[in-house]
This record gives C-alpha cells, structure tokens and sequence, in this order.
C-alpha cells in the first residue's frame, strides 16, 4: 500500500487554517523553526527514499499492518464490535506511526535532538524508541503527577536513554509539559524539532501528525473491506489532541454513509468542572498554546484545570481538525466517565482476553453502549490505540479484584 494523502478536510490553507481553527505560531524564533519544519515536511511527502525508508520501518519494526479484529463476545450486547489492533505495534499504541516519521525527518534536516511532551508516556516511549534506533538524542518533558501515574513508561523511556524532564508547574500534567517543552525547545532551535505528540498545537503539527497517523485508516479501509465486505456503519475513537482518531477518521471522510463517532472523558462527570475533559462537548473558541481551538476556559480565557482517568486525554483543548470536523457536522463527538471506561477496561480484558489502554477504554466503553442500541446487522469499528501495560498497577488501586 503507497502512503496515502491526507484528505482535503484534514489539510489546513496556506495560513495554517482548518475553518476558523489552527494557525501558524506568532512567536518570531519559534514562526522561523516551524517554516523550516513545514518545508522539511512537504519535501518529504513526494520523496520517494524518505517513504520507502518509512515503509520499511512500518512493516519490519513496526509490525504494521496492524489486524483488525471481531469481538464476537462483546458483540452479543447487539451490534458488531470490531478492533482496529493498534496495541499490537511495536511500543504498544499508535504512537510508534508518527514518531518514526518525525524522528526520519529531523534526522533528514541534520537535527541532532528531538523533544517532545508526554501525558500517559506513550509518546514518550515511542519518540524514545525511534530515536534510539535512528542515533538522535532524547529529550521528554512529563507532568509529575503523570510520571508517578505511568511509572512503567517511565521506565521504558530511560533503558531507552531519553533524558527525563519532571514537570511540578500548575496541575502538574499535560499541559504543563507541552508548555515546559515548547520553552526548552525555544533555547535550541538549531540543533534540535520539537516532535509533537498529537494533532494539536501551531502549523504544521496538525497536519504533519495526522499525514504519519493516517495509515491506520487507509488500512483499516482496505482492510474491512475485504475481509467483512462494504464499510463499517460507525468508526469510533478516544480523542484527548485526537491523533489516534483522525488517524482512523481520515479513510472514511468520504464515506457519507459511515458515521465518525470521538469519544472523550467526562471524567468524574460534566457537571463537575475541572473533574473532566469534555472539551468538544463544553469548550469555547479561543487560542491555546500557539493555535485556535475549542477548549475548556475560565470567563478570561485561561485554559480550565481538567482531568481523566486517562493520562493521555486529560489536555484542555483538541486538534484543529477535529474542530472543523465538528463545525461541519462530519464528526459527532460523545463522551465516557471514569467509571464507564474501568467497566469498558475489565470488559474488554475478561471477554476477549484484550487488556487496553485507559485512553482506549474510553472508546471501548462507547461502543459498548451504542451496540446495545442498535441491532446485530450493525457493525461498529473501534480504534484500539493503545494496550494497558502502563496502567495495570493504576487500575488495581482504583478497584477490588
């Protein structure tokens, strides 16, 4: 399979747009990096060495393509459940896709280093893991409350030589590590991308991420088609920034008659402020960390405290695209509590034999109730961005087993 072009609805205008939504950072050294990134990135579109380097790395390091899979047992509840088995990749999540894009093409622009946040350590791991193979330098910033939640990529990301950045400002999650990432990256420029761990933040992040991430779907198109024959009637998503998702939204944009369903925390519930991430379902308009979009914000624009039992979703605002999507009515975001994603987690576990992601879960548990609404004719195909390794220990100190 070539790689695939972005759909024109995910590919921003030449100002960084998507609707009202992304944009182009107006901090001078930073605007001059990412001209730089955005050109290195277009170069290595139609470069045909680049992406057969990638194809390489996808299929032997990988292990791409990931299966799709039918969970006949939860699929009893009423419609069709079906697994697109992102944990199967090497690192186990869907993050692996586009740090190794990220990591071929700083390496391609003479970059010495790579820096990067993380939430659930997913990222982290990955950039760490592409880096240790491509010989660039390391460099994570991760939320102290995040390092002590996700110790097992913690872990991962130091035998894999990355240098570690606690980060104790503010709540002490992902957002404070996106911003403790951008200034250390703002006092090395020269020698080092900023490799972004989701479709958010100031063009080209958006749609860089998204061109690296948007395989998932072009297999998972070509895949279901020919193995269950036609499409899937909902494909489904967590969405924190919302790479996985797009990831998987990208194939289908064209396909009217397949719904995009993005399903993200509600936390302890959305009548609780600061207690969830609801940020399709509750966020306003604005300008966070260097681009537009909806987030979750006090009455003078300040970015609200927010929470998940995800790690990785717990970010007050989301992707561009994603915005736009919604503002044209192509995408439909619902949400999960807590409480439904540890039911989700221990359903898919017990079940299938499948332990997944928290993040994942999130999306497991709205499948789960959609299928009990719709008849067995239905088929449902979920986004399994991720395994639950890193949140084994969590879980077991949230319930009694």
């Amino acid at each position: 399979m070539a790689q695939e072009k972005l759909n024109s609805l995910v590919t921003p205008d030449s100002n960084g747009n998507f609707g009202q939504h992304g944009g182009k950072i107006g901090h001078p050294a930073l605007a001059k990096a990412l001209e730089e990134l955005e050109k290195g990135f277009h170069s290595i579109i139609g470069d045909t060495e680049f992406i057969a380097e990638m194809k390489r790395l996808q299929a032997t390091f990988i292990g791409r393509p990931s299966p799709i899979y039918h969970a006949r047992t939860l699929s009893t509840r009423g419609a069709q459940i079906f697994l697109k088995r992102e944990d199967l990749n090497h690192t186990g999540a869907h993050k692996i896709n586009h740090c190794i894009g990220e990591v071929l093409l700083a390496k391609k622009m003479g970059k010495k280093k790579v820096i990067a946040e993380t939430g659930a350590g997913q990222h982290g791991v990955a950039l760490a893991t592409a880096a240790a193979l491509l010989g660039l330098e390391c460099e994570i910033h991760m939320g102290v409350v995040d390092i002590a939640k996700e110790h097992p990529n913690v872990s991962r990301m130091k035998i894999l030589g990355a240098k570690l950045v606690p980060v104790s400002a503010g709540a002490g999650t992902l957002k404070e590590a996106v911003d403790s990432a951008f200034e250390s990256y703002i006092g090395q420029v020269e020698d080092s991308m900023f490799a972004i761990g989701s479709v958010v933040g100031p063009a080209p992040y958006p749609e860089m991420v998204a061109y690296f991430q948007s395989i998932v779907g072009h297999e998972a198109r070509e895949q279901f088609d020919s193995m269950y024959g036609g499409q899937p009637d909902e494909v489904i998503a967590c969405v924190g920034g919302g790479s996985n998702a797009l990831g998987l939204f990208n194939a289908f944009l064209d396909d009217q008659h397949v719904e995009l369903v993005g399903v993200e925390p509600a936390g302890e519930g959305l009548d609780k402020p600061g207690r969830h991430a609801a940020t399709m379902t509750l966020g306003k308009f604005g300008n966070i960390q260097g681009f537009n979009c909806y987030y979750l914000q006090e009455e003078d624009g300040t970015p609200s405290a927010v929470h998940s039992i995800a790690s990785g979703l717990d970010y007050p605002g989301v992707g561009p695209q994603h915005c736009y999507l919604k503002d044209i009515g192509r995408a439909r975001y619902e949400t999960a509590t807590d409480e439904e994603c540890l039911d989700a987690f221990l359903a898919l576990s017990r079940e299938e034999g499948i332990i997944p992601a928290l993040e994942s879960s999130h999306a497991v548990a709205y499948a789960l109730r959609r299928a009990a609404q719709l008849d067995a004719s239905k088929r449902l195909l979920v986004n399994l961005s991720g395994r639950g390794d890193k949140d084994i220990d969590y879980v077991l100190g949230k319930i009694n087993l």
